[in-house]
């Protein structure tokens, strides 16, 4: 895999128009990008549609979390959209995640199969958040590892964890399962509200497969310069 091929492009951005102005800005630079709850709340499916029109695969990444029916249904729905990737939280159970499993095979001929993944614990919470706001003993990377065991077990294809919990997920999980890495930062760069936080070089080394990187590029003066910096970075990570 390139790259070209690992870096997702967070577009969190407010509205339609200035999603389709970074595309354009990107178009031939990289070849996925991610829209989340921001921009599928302001624009819908059309988010969708603009990001493929102009050649990029979508990682939609909403996060279901819901009774199992629902979750099947959304992720249903997230499919025939033609999306490559789809996110689910694996906090949701094990039922649940079977359902979006299901649901993400069920459309049948013609319409490829998108990557389901579970979403472990987010980036912006740290051990002390997990025993105080959610009552977790263990430690954030113990945690990670149950839920994508969890998530292994239920039939999904990968899950989303932070750079910091990658190593133990490889030595956990079979070769072929996907991580996608969000909370990466370049080097130098300031981590925001992310608590668990990496360079790409230090992500791809550990062995995530995908990176997710947002306000590095979309508020970098120069969004293309900002995603070909990155793209250095992940080239001459080792491993690639």
């Amino acid at each position: 895999m390139t790259a070209e091929e690992r870096l997702l492009v967070a577009l969190d951005v407010e509205g339609l128009a200035d999603a389709d102005r970074l595309l354009d800005r990107l178009a031939g630079l990289v070849g996925a990008c991610k829209i989340g709850a921001q921009l599928f709340t302001a624009a819908g499916p059309a988010a969708v549609e603009h990001a493929r029109k102009r050649g990029f695969r979508v990682f939609l990444d909403l996060k279901f979390h819901d009774i199992p029916n629902t979750v099947a249904g959304a992720v249903r729905a997230a499919t025939r959209l033609g999306v490559c990737m789809l996110t689910v939280h694996a906090s949701g159970g094990a039922t649940m995640m079977r359902a979006a499993a299901a649901a993400a095979a069920a459309e049948g001929p013609g319409v490829p199969r998108p990557l389901c993944l579970g979403v472990t614990v987010l980036t912006s919470l740290d051990r002390a958040e997990l025993q105080r706001d959610l009552g977790l003993a263990r430690s954030v990377e113990a945690h990670v590892l149950h839920l994508a065991e969890l998530a292994r077990a239920a039939g999904l294809d990968g899950c989303v964890a932070s750079p910091r919990e990658i190593r133990a997920l490889r030595n956990l999980l079979p070769p072929s399962w996907v991580i996608v890495t969000p909370g990466v930062r370049p080097a130098g760069g300031a981590a925001d509200d992310q608590a668990r936080t990496a360079t790409p070089a230090a992500a791809i080394a550990a062995g995530a497969d995908y990176l997710v990187v947002g306000r590095s590029i979309t508020g970098a003066p120069d969004p293309a310069a900002a995603a070909q910096a990155i793209l250095a970075e992940i080239h001459a990570a080792p491993h690639v």
